[in-house]
């Protein structure tokens, strides 16, 4: 199985807590004016890579945190980072997840509903540069959220992560 991705981060800072391992995904859908990583939309872009390679490649790097998934949207490549995220939870390692739906469509999606299961956090909602911010980490914009996906998918309602 393979990723198309735009790249990878190692050892980030800012996309999200701790030390994170990042995977850009290639290919969006959403095309939100202003946005950060606009390489990342073309479906054919970016360039394939082996998932076992970039799942041997976290689980033997010994200084992250945890791992996100960016983009791009991931949920583009939905079947891949199922898979991904499945493969690294039997490793107890942290998820976050980046994407422009917002948490109630995808819970109505069975397939993108899927991942929530392996996902620690999930920042939902498109960038929208008219609210762009500074204020609230790890966000774009101050209409995004950051959520808790299994305190919310236990309690069936949205709880955000106060960082």
């Amino acid at each position: 199985m393979k990723l198309r991705i735009a790249g990878l981060s190692k050892e980030s800072v800012v996309d999200g807590p701790g030390i994170r391992y990042v995977i850009f995904a290639q290919g969006c859908l959403h095309n939100c004016r202003g946005c950060h990583n606009p390489n990342t939309h073309p479906i054919d872009g970016g360039y394939l890579v082996e998932l076992d390679e970039i799942y041997n490649d976290i689980i033997n790097n010994k200084f992250i945190d945890g791992v996100t998934f960016s983009g791009g949207d991931p949920f583009v490549q939905i079947d891949e980072f199922i898979e991904l995220a499945k493969r690294l939870k039997k490793h107890n390692i942290n998820i976050m997840c980046y994407t422009g739906y917002i948490y109630e469509d995808i819970i109505k999606h069975e397939k993108y509903k899927e991942i929530l299961n392996y996902l620690d956090t999930l920042v939902d909602g498109k960038f929208i540069l008219e609210r762009k911010t500074l204020k609230k980490p790890y966000v774009g914009s101050d209409n995004q959220r950051i959520i808790d996906v299994q305190k919310s998918l236990k309690q069936n309602k949205i709880i955000e992560v106060k960082w």
